[in-house]
């Protein structure tokens, strides 16, 4: 009986024929042809002016709140469940994150819980859309003007999510998106910087070129980084972005079959989408109730050992981490500790997921 894997990328001849230009081409006059075409294109589809393609979301995270001046002494919200990437990059520019909790409808932050946690410190929120959900983008951006305060949207497993038919990472001063080997793009590893504002953009930009001077040879102005990705990366990445339309569909049609399947079994409850929201569904997720008698780990390791089926579980609440102080975030500490991110790979047939779900049945005696 074949592994039934939580992830994986759609990868095709397109792919190989890019990247083997690259390798072959990419050099000298043509170094950065893929990349430019990447960053390019990627702007065009999120819909905003500028886009960088860089090594990591975190790094992308990191230059954002670099290129906005925040450090010690400031305060950034950010969701108690997230990948710690989106915490990591606060506390690399000194900050401190603040911790607010998530709604249980779709795992994303909580908006009414967002002004109760600002104070004279916050310069910043960053939202995530998690797993491919959308924040509700709209009400967050009327907090941050309310309070002046900046917004970097975390929307590293959330290509072409939309809130009101206007794509995520266009919504803030910053979008941060990840192409890590699981999500729906990939490049391997890499990630992608989006932004409206001209100015910020170019301070992002020499910020991630080491702080070199336009004009005089390597001479540095100021002490940057470097999140650079690679041209063969980007000729990757190229070929990818060529196909989003047909992979997110993917996602949509493995959602569809995952919820015809278990959305009547009482002892769980999916993820779905939100009023003028559209998720991709970049992972089909399960929340585990209170009323069953199985643990989610319990029910983790029998589809693991007994019907060979990988899954995951959601992200632990970010501050039960032994660096940060614990906050009483209900809602963060419930989903982490009952939710389950189920084979969700492009890959996945219609008797995978089947199978999936005959599994579940089964483990719960549904």
């Amino acid at each position: 009986m074949k592994r039934i894997l939580t992830a994986g990328p759609y990868v095709d001849e397109k792919e190989v024929e890019y990247v083997t230009d690259a390798v072959k081409n990419g050099w000298g006059e043509n170094w950065s042809y893929y990349l430019k075409k990447f960053e390019c294109d990627f702007a065009k589809y999120i819909g905003v002016k500028h886009c960088m393609a860089l090594s990591s979301c975190t790094g992308a995270l990191h230059l954002s709140l670099a290129t906005l001046n925040i450090g010690p002494g400031d305060e950034v919200i950010v969701p108690d469940m997230t990948w710690i990437g989106s915490v990591s990059a606060i506390n690399y520019v000194g900050a401190t994150p603040v911790f607010v909790d998530i709604k249980k409808e779709d795992w994303t932050i909580d908006t009414k819980k967002i002004e109760k946690a600002i104070t004279n410190k916050t310069k910043a929120i960053i939202p995530v859309h998690m797993y491919g959900y959308p924040c509700d983008m709209e009400e967050i951006m009327k907090i941050a003007k309310k309070y002046k305060l900046y917004v970097i949207e975390d929307a590293a497993p959330a290509v072409g999510a939309t809130v009101n038919n206007k794509k995520v990472g266009g919504f803030g001063d910053f979008g941060c998106f990840s192409f890590q080997g699981a999500k729906l793009l990939v490049t391997g590893e890499g990630g992608m910087l989006c932004t409206n504002n001209t100015e910020l953009y170019e301070i992002a930009r020499n910020l991630n070129d080491h702080g070199r001077d336009k004009i005089i040879p390597f001479w540095i102005n100021r002490i940057g980084y470097k999140y650079k990705m690679s041209n063969m990366q980007a000729a990757f990445g190229l070929a990818q972005l060529e196909k989003i339309d047909f992979l997110i569909k993917r996602k949509k049609e493995i959602f569809n079959e995952y919820y015809k399947h278990l959305s009547k079994i009482k002892n769980i409850s999916l993820c779905k989408n939100q009023k003028n929201k559209q998720s991709i569904f970049w992972m089909t997720s399960i929340l585990i109730k209170d009323e069953c008698n199985i643990t989610r780990d319990e029910i983790m390791k029998k589809l693991d050992k007994e019907y060979n089926i990988d899954s995951r579980p959601v992200f632990p609440k970010v501050s039960k981490f032994p660096m940060f102080e614990e906050v009483d975030n209900t809602i963060s500490e419930y989903v982490s500790k009952r939710g389950i991110n189920l084979p969700s790979t492009v890959l996945l047939t219609k008797e995978d997921i089947i199978r999936v779900c005959n599994a579940i049945k089964e483990i719960l005696n549904e």
